[in-house]
């Protein structure tokens, strides 16, 4: 299903489409970024960010969209991400020089590929600007170690649009599930071993005193 173009002007949509194409034949691997557009709107684009490895963002899926104006090139888009990082205040949009902020600063020659890129450099350095945050490095990998399970829950259009992550979420809840009920069940097994009585050495004798004097009885018996 193609987006709805309506909105847009034919320079807009000839623009933003052939970018898509650009990405998905050469997509940005580092940091990983995809994108993909609203179906029902080509001005609204959404993309995950993955954390990179090393940083506070290690293993995080982050959730957002660039709003295009209908002058796209011409104008900026509006940058915001959704998921909770600690590094931006989730659904706001974000003053960053490539976004509609600083008109004055936009280079037509920019790209959602220039934008997405520079959003995330921005995100692993620690200054501020209207819509960024201040927690520690421990919050925001909490936050990166919860951001998976929250798209998922939280934001419906994130499943639509980005199924593989989806499926990604499944296989680990399922992952985790196995290893949760494989965990309980050796809890179980060392809980019955503890319960059961140690058997002492003087326990043992008096056990082997006890046969043996049931033996020596029955050898008398059979002599009576």
């Amino acid at each position: 299903e193609q987006p709805n173009t309506t909105m847009a002007s034919d320079m807009c949509v000839r623009r933003l489409t052939k970018e898509l194409s650009a990405l998905r034949k050469d997509p940005i691997k580092d940091p990983k970024i995809t994108v993909a557009p609203n179906e029902s709107n080509i001005l609204e684009m959404h993309y995950v960010i993955e954390g990179s490895v090393g940083t506070p963002y290690e293993g995080g899926v982050y959730h957002g969209k660039l709003v295009f104006p209908k002058e796209y090139p011409l104008k900026p888009p509006g940058v915001i991400m959704i998921t909770p990082s600690g590094r931006f205040q989730p659904n706001r949009r974000l003053c960053l020089s490539m976004s509609d902020f600083h008109p004055e600063t936009w280079n037509p020659m920019w790209s959602v590929s220039t934008i997405l890129t520079g959003l995330y450099s921005f995100m692993i350095e620690s200054h501020t600007t209207l819509g960024s945050i201040d927690t520690s490095i421990k919050a925001k990998r909490k936050f990166a170690q919860q951001s998976l399970e929250y798209n998922v829950k939280c934001t419906p259009i994130f499943s639509k649009l980005f199924p593989e992550y989806l499926e990604r979420h499944d296989r680990e809840q399922a992952e985790n599930r196995e290893r949760s009920s494989s965990n309980t069940a050796m809890s179980s097994s060392a809980s019955a071993a503890a319960a059961m009585p140690e058997r002492t050495p003087q326990a043992m004798m008096a056990t082997l005193a006890g046969l043996v004097a049931i033996f020596s009885i029955v050898i008398a018996m059979r002599f009576l």
